[in-house]
């Protein structure tokens, strides 16, 4: 019987009409590439912590972690720049002896008439209305009760004699990057303090006194083998992206090691002078983690920009894996006032130390620039670029999850023979040559739809075998050439005055330019 079934036995008796129906010729990879938001829950939400549960609201959010929490604050910055992809959250325990970050608003002189105070916790606009006569005892009190009021901020505020002192609502040093500000839009937004008011604001314009970060060892635990392939997780600190870089790293255990091949991203994002960020990137090298830098002056926290990059990662990635990232607007997301942007100079240093860039846009919103990760480095800590963008493991991971897609469906349960192999048709047999056409079928495939190119020399340098030692293996070496994008246009505007008259009228008579007497002789 050459025709091989799967389920119809060969020796069945009984009459008349069976069929067994096999799917493996038809089916198409369909994978849902979700994203995981990490950060600091409030106590009392409606889920465990440390546990990955999908989310479609924000209202969701609010309630499994907390209104005004970090993860509350990073599924509103997520939901801003995607409204449709799949987004699960884990929210984790604040640190073990950590402290809350605290900032203090003190009114120092009264108005002398009256107008609105323009106030800017995290980004988020509080307007307070002051009266001529108001003392600052009296606006303290109302500055209070509006930030109370509003009930996402993640800070509450306490309001004593002419001041208000605002405590973040959990405990760790992502507090700290709440930032306290007045006027954002200033005079041409119609933004500007009362007359005769005067206040100070903490001094770096962020909040301060937050100590600890989260322990994420139960969270990656509880992740399991769960499919997360875009995963916003805040933090910079060395503890945190070494063990997401062990969770989603080349390793035998990690996402892109050979044993797990969930593939995957990290994005983050991090606050700092240029010469702070510089410093910092060249401490980091790590292929499958991407930290957006960001100007101290920016309004936004750091968990924020975090969540907006992520979502607009993985809304574009999601469609095309091999398109660059650049000009995507990150939404909600305040950029820094125009004097305190980065440069080119500045962000072309950035872009070359391991950090992602961005810089605003026509509408002065941040879109992404460059999506580099923070690899820069080989194992003998040589310059190599194989893993600097995103969207070369992106495109890789594509790739791949196509290949075992068909591998894995049309070949299940088949036998192993060398080429050259007699046997009739309908047979479950494959060989390295039929693996090897079916390799070049898929590449073309995957070159029609724009992840890579010259399958000619793809198929010049794959190599499918029967490992000598082991009958029953097949190895192949896999060569694609994966796509590139556009990200550098580069022109020379040689301009002239006026053309050469005689060289033109060489031109337009059709005499040959560059054969000898021809052309003038210039010196």
């Amino acid at each position: 019987m050459p025709i091989s079934f799967n389920q119809i036995p060969a020796d069945v008796k009984v009459p008349l009409y069976w069929v067994e129906v096999d799917p493996s010729k038809a089916g198409l990879p369909q994978l849902g590439l979700r994203a995981l938001i990490v950060g600091t829950a409030l106590t009392g939400g409606d889920v465990p912590l440390e546990v990955p549960v999908a989310v479609g609201t924000q209202a969701q959010a609010d309630a499994h972690w907390g209104q005004g929490s970090e993860m509350s604050r990073m599924f509103a910055a997520f939901f801003a720049n995607n409204f449709s992809n799949e987004v699960w959250g884990c929210g984790v325990p604040e640190p073990t002896a950590g402290t809350a970050a605290t900032g203090t608003i003190t009114i120092t002189t009264p108005p002398t008439e009256a107008g609105t105070i323009h106030l800017y916790i995290g980004g988020a606009h509080i307007p307070v209305n002051v009266g001529a006569t108001d003392t600052p005892t009296v606006i303290a009190s109302a500055m209070a009760t509006a930030i109370n009021e509003v009930f996402d901020l993640p800070v509450a505020a306490v309001a004593a004699t002419g001041a208000v002192t605002l405590n973040c609502l959990w405990k760790g040093v992502n507090g700290n990057d709440i930032t306290v500000g007045v006027n954002y839009y200033g005079t041409i937004g119609g933004e500007i303090l009362p007359p005769g008011l005067t206040m100070t604001l903490p001094a770096t314009g962020l909040m301060t006194g937050g100590v600890g970060v989260p322990d994420f060892t139960n969270t990656i635990a509880a992740m399991g083998d769960q499919p997360f392939e875009y995963v916003a997780m805040p933090y910079t600190d060395s503890t945190s992206m070494m063990v997401w870089d062990e969770e989603y790293g080349f390793t035998d255990t990690g996402r892109w090691g050979w044993q797990r091949q969930l593939f995957g991203h990290v994005f983050t994002a991090k606050r700092g002078t240029y010469s702070a960020l510089i410093t910092w990137g060249d401490t980091q090298n790590f292929g499958t983690i991407s930290a957006m830098g960001m100007e101290v002056a920016s309004p936004s926290p750091v968990y924020e920009w975090t969540a907006a990059y992520t979502a607009k990662a993985q809304r574009a990635l999601v469609n095309d894996p091999a398109r660059p990232l650049q000009t995507l607007s990150l939404n909600k997301i305040k950029s820094a006032p125009l004097e305190s942007r980065f440069n080119f100079v500045e962000l072309n240093g950035l872009a070359s130390n391991g950090i992602a860039i961005q810089k605003a846009g026509a509408d002065n919103q941040p879109m992404i620039a460059r999506e580099s990760t923070t690899y820069q480095r080989n194992l003998y800590g040589q310059s190599d670029d194989a893993y600097e963008l995103v969207t070369t493991l992106a495109t890789l991971a594509k790739l791949l999850r196509n290949q075992r897609q068909a591998i894995t469906s049309k070949y299940a349960r088949v036998k192993l023979a060398d080429d050259g192999t007699r046997f009739g048709p309908g047979q479950a047999i494959v060989t390295p040559g039929i693996i090897r056409g079916e390799l070049i079928s898929q590449y073309l495939q995957d070159e029609f739809n724009g992840l890579v190119e010259n399958s000619k020399a793809f198929q010049q340098n794959l190599l499918v075998e029967r490992d000598p030692n082991d009958p029953n293996r097949v190895n192949v070496l896999y060569p694609p050439d994966l796509i590139n994008q556009l990200r550098i246009f580069a022109v020379l505007a040689q301009f002239r005055l006026q053309y050469d008259r005689g060289l033109d009228t060489l031109i337009t008579s059709g005499s040959p330019v560059g054969v000898t007497g021809i052309m003038p002789s210039f010196g």
